[in-house]
Formats: C-alpha cells, structure tokens, sequence
C-alpha cells in the first residue's frame, strides 16, 4: 500500500489571533482568521517575509517537473505557489527546502513553513503536525496493459463487461461497485501487491487504484502498463491531501483559508484539470 493512501479526515480547529497568527485556546472557539491578518507583514515565518516550503526529493511528476519545485510546473508545485500568492507572496519570495517525506511528518521543530508532498491527512498524524485544509480529493483511476481492449476503453460502458480488480475494502473496490458497475463480480485481493501479480499475469483485465499509486504503478512496477482514466467520486469520506505544518504552527489558520479560497474560486479544480488530467493523461470517464 502506498505511503500516501491512509486514513480518514479529521477535524482540529486551529484557531487564529488577529495581530500575528498565534494559536489562542481551543476553548471558547474564535473566527477565522481576518485576511488582514494573513499577509506577509503579520505572519510569523521562519524567515520574515518570506514563506519556505518543503517537498521530497526526488519530487516526481505529475506532482512536480523535473525535479525542480521552484519552477511552478506539476500540480503541487502550482498549489503551492497558488497559496503562497492568495497569501500575499510573490514567486520570488517563495523558497525551497528538501524534507524526506517521514521527516516532514514526525514531531519536532520543522525547518519550512509549509510542506507539499502528497500527505494525507489522518487522525494519527495530526497528532504530530498540523495540517490545512484539504487542496485535493484522492481521485481513483483505472489502469490496464497496454494493447489490451481494457487500455482502449474511454467510457464507463467500455469497462463494464472487462474483469475489474481492487484491494477488498478499499475506496478503489467501492469505486468499481458504485461508478464502473460492472456485469461480471470484480476481484477482490489482499493487497495491492497481489492485485498487481493478476494484472500482470491475466487473471483481471483492468485494475483500479487511487491515482497517486496508478501514477507510480505505471511510470516504475509496470512498464507496459498505462493509465485508463480517472472515475469519479464514490460514495463515503474521500482521502484527501493537506499542506503540513509544525504542531500548533501560528500559520495553520492562514494557510487553511487560502487553501479554502482557492478551493472556492476554482483554482484547485483548474490546476488538477492542468496537471493530473490534461498533462498526466489521465481523463475522467464518463
């Protein structure tokens, strides 16, 4: 199972002061966090004026291009100069730094502000860090061998009548019941390492996994395997993405409405239609 693909959504409240950012009691609760407040002249980053973000490295597409964050080319790369800039920061006051994805993750003092690499959110990690507000919701996608009926098909109907195969109780199994509905009962595996093994050897014609997984699936475990396309949501909490932050970070409050700006005015949409769609290949069926 992928590093990526854990747990459900929680929710912290982290509540913001006016005059700097700076996490007040959870109890009684406050308002959000005013937009005056979110700027570069308030907030308290690690280098004033200044908002420094880490990754991984490498950091691979369709996430990021070429292994270089700073140029704002991959979807994460984009969301991150996206938030940065609802924030008040112009490109070149936006730094880089290279956290292994573990480290981002574990308690302690952080050397960035923000942190982008594909975490999902869960209760266990919040124990740890703080998180924003989710950028994207898992998306599970379809993939197949290449030259096989299953690799042509561009609709739902195609798939129906090809053998499916997901991990048992897994967003990815739920999406061939609910989306795909398929004519023949789907195969269900252990894990996704077995689900893998029948797609190699035959025994399913298509298997469905989050996008993140399919993404390295078949760029490094699969050569001759491509992706089909994307499905929609199915039913139930979607796994999804925040940006990481240090436990109790003044920033949390600020870096989450921008988050929710973002998702509001339909940037996020743009930038994953840009990036895990239209450039990653991966169209959503239909």
């Amino acid at each position: 199972m992928s590093r990526r693909r854990v747990g459900l959504l929680g929710t912290v409240s982290v509540l913001v002061a006016v005059a700097g950012c700076s996490p007040q009691p959870e109890d009684p609760p406050v308002d959000p966090p005013t937009p005056d407040a979110c700027n570069p002249q308030w907030l308290d980053t690690i280098v004033p004026g200044t908002l420094t973000v880490g990754t991984d490295q490498p950091a691979y597409p369709p996430w990021f291009v070429d292994d270089a964050p700073e140029s704002g080319a991959g979807f994460e790369s984009a969301v991150a100069y996206a938030v940065a800039n609802q924030l008040g920061y112009e490109p070149d006051k936006v730094s880089w730094v290279r956290v292994p994805f573990n480290n981002a993750i574990a308690p302690g003092p952080k050397n960035f502000d923000v942190d982008i690499n594909q975490f999902s959110i869960t209760e266990e990690r919040r124990a740890a860090v703080d998180f924003s507000s989710p950028y994207y919701d898992v998306s599970q996608a379809v993939i197949a061998l290449d030259g096989t009926p299953a690799a042509a098909a561009t609709t739902l109907a195609d798939l129906r009548d090809v053998k499916l195969g997901a991990q048992v109780g897994t967003t990815s199994f739920r999406a061939i019941t609910e989306v795909v509905v398929p004519t023949a009962e789907p195969a269900v595996f252990n894990n996704n390492d077995d689900a893998k093994a029948a797609l190699r050897n035959g025994s399913i014609d298509a298997l469905v996994l989050d996008l993140p997984t399919a993404f390295y699936v078949t760029a490094a475990e699969i050569d001759d395997a491509t992706i089909v396309g994307q499905l929609a949501q199915p039913s139930g909490q979607p796994e999804q993405f925040g940006l990481v932050l240090d436990k109790g970070s003044p920033l949390t409050g600020c870096v989450s409405a921008a988050v929710d700006e973002l998702r509001g005015n339909g940037t996020l949409d743009s930038l994953q239609a840009e990036w895990l769609a239209d450039v990653a290949g991966a169209p959503v069926l239909s």
